[in-house]
């Protein structure tokens, strides 16, 4: 894999980065400017996504009869074409107008037959996926089995902007082009007689993520190599199977004009679109396109489309905010007759992470409120739909400064249309410091009707707390907000504040936000830091310029912490006295009631707690 050089200035904004393969997107972590081109979409907030089921997921739903069961293997394939003409285009199935009526793929796809009942039940007949190989036959067969198509893709690098898995040079690479050429068609020879097989997709992305490998006029020549290159793979499909049409995605209408320029075999075009999937209509018709399009990806704002909060980080839409943008999208995209063929919206997933909760309809096998907006905007029967819980006014109490380990209030309204017993969660991400989209339960109190005295975590930075609550019947109301975790006051006054500070290493390069030098654990703020070599033994001390009594230390980890450590005291910094002992340090915040005498306080890190060296945002010494 090539490494990944950053944007360049004034580029577009990079997209999250999706998994070749036959299965879900994989995404990025938060990528975003302001002031781009508005059509700018697609990607997932989807990172670090598992097959496996979470063990505290709810169990899938139940297979309808038969459903595990492939295909039947004397069904005919499908014809599918494109018809009609400029600006009064459809497409049809076996001669039989069809609208796209989707959602992109996220369980395994081993698990398929377990979970299309329920995908087919909202009136969906299409799924996408991002790849096509030897493991994506359970899918067709699930999907055939129940009267669903699928949007058979296949990833080309640099597929999804950051992180898609390297850079390709489309202008000098034939090694790879040919690779590709080869591989492709095979999948397509295998597959093109299957009766789940829609329609093939050919990359995801790329014309907007070869900025993140080129600039200026070597961008526009790869863009351009690209865009010919995806030609030549529709062509050798078309060769392969006349018989279902060809696209490509991309994360935004200023692809289009290249597909228009070096990609006439393109059957229809296709974008990934989120708020700004109402645009799309007013861009087709100023492109003077003559072909027609689907949207791969849609749905409500992402994290990339939002204002940020009080707290710097992008401001999750709620559960409400959502449903509603998936109605407002399809509602666009349908009303774009004789040009816009349907849609697969993004996504019926099951991961249970920062990203799932932002997409997912179903995360954690819990259908919201999201779900049941797609399954009425599809037509499916919702008569008898047993609906979730919907929590408003999610508030944090002074989420802007909560202490590190104290509890702080989170207050919400919650009602359940259907009056059903609920059961809370609260749950904490500190993807916004680390980028680990995990969710993690927090410990928590209910305290009042929709007030709960909740735990902070002990790491400094900001957090998002969610507040999830079930009703019993496979439904879930999710809203997050974010809080600001700050170390928690401590009485006295901190006598090792300004003072003169040495350490046994500094790090002194530009790297990771640094230099980050031994002063800096002393100057009061927790925006700076003092980090050292990765290798034990290390030790940062404070000069307090007399022989001075303290009751108290805290320590202000950052991600590199002491696993094993030791407050020792010295009158002349050569002869130390150890005052508190530790090999147990979990990093965040160490508040220390601890006694000591001495003119020098050091830290003495025996032991480190990650692979990196020691950090401390600040080392406080109170009296």
């Amino acid at each position: 894999m090539h490494p990944q050089p950053p944007v360049s200035p004034g580029a577009e904004r990079p997209r999250g980065a999706e998994s070749r393969g036959a299965g879900r997107p994989r995404g990025a972590g938060r990528s975003r400017s302001r002031g781009l081109p508005a059509v700018l979409t697609a990607g997932a907030l989807l990172a670090g996504l598992t097959v496996a089921l979470p063990a505290s997921a709810q169990p899938a739903p139940e297979p309808a009869a038969g459903a595990g069961a492939a295909a039947d293997t004397a069904a005919a394939a499908s014809v599918v074409d494109v018809t009609g003409s400029q600006g009064d285009w459809q497409l049809t199935v076996d001669g039989q107008p069809y609208t796209v009526k989707g959602l992109t793929w996220g369980p395994p796809v081993a698990q398929a037959a377990d979970y299309m009942p329920d995908v087919a039940s909202m009136g969906v007949n299409t799924v996408r996926t991002w790849g096509t190989d030897a493991s994506s036959r359970p899918l067709l067969d699930a999907a055939a089995a129940h009267g669903v198509k699928v949007i058979a893709g296949f990833w080309l690098q640099p597929g999804g902007g950051p992180g898609s898995g390297g850079c390709v040079n489309y202008v000098t690479d034939t090694a790879y082009k040919n690779d590709m050429l080869a591989e492709f068609p095979r999948w397509v020879e295998e597959y093109r007689d299957h009766p789940g097989v829609l329609m093939w997709n050919v990359g995801n992305e790329s014309v907007l993520g070869l900025q993140n490998c080129y600039a200026g006029e070597e961008l526009e020549r790869q863009r351009n190599a690209y865009t010919s290159f995806v030609n030549d793979v529709a062509k050798r499909i078309h060769q392969v199977d006349p018989n279902h049409p060809v696209t490509s995605t991309d994360a935004w209408v200023g692809a289009w004009p290249y597909y228009k320029r070096n990609a006439p075999d393109l059957d229809l075009y296709a974008v990934n679109s989120y708020a700004a999937v109402c645009d799309v209509r007013a861009a087709w018709e100023a492109g003077g396109y003559d072909k027609p399009y689907i949207v791969t990806e849609g749905g409500p704002a992402g994290e990339w489309e939002v204002e940020d909060d009080a707290n710097g980080v992008p401001e999750e839409p709620s559960d409400v905010a959502k449903a509603e943008g998936y109605g407002s999208a399809w509602d666009c995209i349908t009303g774009h007759e004789g040009v816009s063929l349907g849609a697969t919206l993004f996504h019926y997933g099951i991961e249970n992470d920062f990203g799932g909760v932002w997409f997912n309809l179903t995360p954690g096998n819990q259908r919201r409120l999201s779900y049941y907006a797609v399954k009425e905007a599809y037509g499916g029967d919702t008569s008898g739909d047993n609906t979730p819980p919907v929590i408003s006014d999610l508030a944090v109490q002074n989420a802007g400064s909560v202490p590190a380990g104290r509890e702080f209030t989170l207050s919400a309204g919650v009602t359940d249309p259907d009056g059903d017993a609920l059961t809370y969660e609260v749950l904490v991400n500190s993807n916004y410091i680390d980028q680990d989209k995990a969710l993690r339960p927090a410990q928590f109190r209910q305290t009042g009707n929709g007030t709960f005295a909740v735990t902070a975590p002990d790491k400094l930075g900001v957090w998002k707390v969610y507040l999830r609550v079930k009703d019993g019947k496979g439904n879930a109301g999710i809203e997050t907000l974010s809080l600001k975790v700050v170390p928690p006051p401590v009485d006295g006054t901190n006598v090792a504040q300004g003072k003169p500070s040495t350490a046994s290493t500094e790090q002194t390069d530009a790297y990771g936000g640094c230099p980050c030098e031994a002063a800096d654990a002393t100057d009061g703020s927790h925006t700076t830091r003092w980090a050292s070599s990765w290798a034990d033994p290390q030790w940062l001390r404070v000069d307090l310029g007399e022989r001075t009594t303290f009751d108290h230390v805290q320590l202000a980890w950052e991600g590199a912490y002491a696993k094993a450590y030791t407050i020792q005291v010295s009158d002349d910094g050569q002869n130390w006295q150890t005052v508190y002992e530790t090999a147990a340090g979990n990093g965040g915040i160490d508040d220390l009631e601890v006694s000591g005498t001495g003119r020098y306080v050091r830290m003495n890190g025996t032991a480190r707690g990650t692979g990196y060296g020691y950090s401390l945002y600040e080392f406080g010494v109170y009296r």
